[in-house]
């Protein structure tokens, strides 16, 4: 039985880390609205930028899944004034690997572009807007890792009004660059890529001045992580750096799929994506919650509570994510109608809300399970399925579907859908075994 204290246990924890998520996408939904309004072209070019940049940082992304199941763990070990020294690791790792990264890829951002994308007016406005992303790699990189530690040790508020900061800043500089107002120049689309990568730097910023007051006796900043942190950091994050890499580049190639079917196609994917991210992201937000229940109950060596916050966070999620998609499936228009005004490309984004609204309950229950898996270091066999899935099903079904057969993007989103569910049955399946529980982290 799911109880009242475990209820409150999994909000306390899991409300924070839910509203930063949600805040995340209601920029990136803000974001959509206002580029939106140049029209079809602007769109489009911001969606397939932002997977591109999505791709970039991946796998330094991943390095949040190893901080917070250090973390985690030692905190349920008692070692509070080791918390931190995997946070260093991280953010040692994110300079590491994003600067070169960063500095390369910002060159060849117009050519990154023309892979995904054969249409001359998306690259022009595009490209720049992922030059100007891609400036932030190094931050984002940080950004995930003091994510993982606040999380990881309980303090999810902290990642919360971090993020509300920077959302306030990108908001703002969106209406100063995109559209030219305070005497700034109009960039357009490239303007809402300045904002975004300023924010990033911001929020590092922020990250880094709360750590020194509040993480200093864990660790944080004393000194550099040993050999054996920076390994078991390795162990853990490139694993969950490779499921994000592979996770990204499948929605950049989903992407691809749907601009062979055409242009408004492209223009409605990125908004239906952008939404996507919005319903579903409160589950990855439990999920994180969840991740750091198990690996502080695994750090007391408690298995049986481990499994037990497992499964009580996939009954909050679903339901969550149940009541959330309701209004894409009732009513498709109205969601849709604030971001695409032009009446064909709206019918073509309305079965595949409806599609994703109906199935969200599912969705969460692997994406729930998912982040606890992780949060009990069983980070390479989450690679494997994550992977798998995408890559050997919902991707080639894509493409069958879509430009093969000829059902266009509402085949496309039954492929995705389809891979999707499969994850979540795997997922619960591994959460229902015991390798999960024999892990060393």
């Amino acid at each position: 039985m799911l109880t009242r204290d475990r209820i409150r246990t999994v909000l306390a924890l899991g409300l924070p880390i839910v509203g930063g998520m949600l805040s995340q996408n209601v920029l990136n939904v803000v974001d959509t609205a206002m580029v939106g309004a140049l029209g079809d072209v602007a769109l489009a070019a911001t969606g397939q930028g932002s997977f591109l940049n999505f791709m970039a940082v991946a796998f330094v992304t991943g390095l949040s899944s190893g901080v917070q199941a250090m973390a985690a763990r030692r905190k349920g070990e008692g070692r509070d004034d080791e918390t931190a020294v995997p946070l260093n690791g991280g953010l040692l790792l994110a300079t590491a690997i994003a600067l070169p990264a960063s500095i390369v890829l910002v060159g060849f951002a117009p050519e990154l572009f023309a892979l995904v994308n054969d249409d001359p007016a998306v690259i022009d406005a595009g490209a720049p807007y992922l030059q100007a992303r891609l400036c932030a790699m190094v931050a984002a990189g940080a950004n995930f890792a003091f994510r993982g530690y606040w999380n990881g040790v309980g303090r999810s508020t902290v990642y919360l009004r971090t993020l509300i900061a920077m959302h306030a800043v990108n908001i703002f500089l969106n209406w100063v660059f995109i559209q030219g107002n305070l005497g700034a120049p109009a960039l357009g689309a490239a303007g809402a890529g300045v904002a975004s990568a300023i924010a990033t730097w911001v929020g590092t910023i922020a990250y880094t001045l709360q750590g020194l007051t509040l993480a200093r006796g864990a660790g944080f900043l004393r000194g550099l992580p040993d050999l054996s942190t920076v390994r078991s950091m390795l162990r853990l994050s490139v694993p969950s750096g490779v499921q994000q890499l592979f996770f990204a580049g499948g929605f950049t190639v989903i992407f691809w799929i749907v601009a062979q079917v055409g242009t408004s196609e492209l223009a409605a994917a990125n908004v239906l994506i952008t939404l996507t991210l919005v319903v579903i992201l409160p589950g990855m937000g439990l999920g994180l919650a969840a991740a750091s229940l198990v690996g502080q109950a695994l750090g007391r060596g408690d298995v049986d509570d481990a499994r037990a916050w497992g499964w009580d966070v996939v009954k909050l999620a679903v339901g969550t994510l149940v009541l959330i998609g309701l209004p894409g499936l009732l009513a498709p228009d109205l969601v849709l109608g604030g971001f695409i005004h032009e009446a064909d490309t709206l019918a073509l984004a309305r079965g595949p809300l409806m599609l994703l609204a109906a199935t969200i309950g599912l969705e969460g229950v692997g994406m729930v399970l998912l982040n606890a898996l992780l949060g009990a270091g069983d980070n390479r066999r989450v690679m494997v399925v994550s992977v798998g899935s995408q890559w050997l099903i919902g991707i080639p079904l894509a493409w069958l579907l879509g430009p093969g057969l000829g059902y266009g993007l509402m085949g496309i989103w039954v492929a995705q859908v389809a891979y999707r569910v499969l994850w979540a049955v795997i997922f619960a399946a591994m959460w229902r075994g015991r390798g999960w529980t024999r892990i060393q982290v």
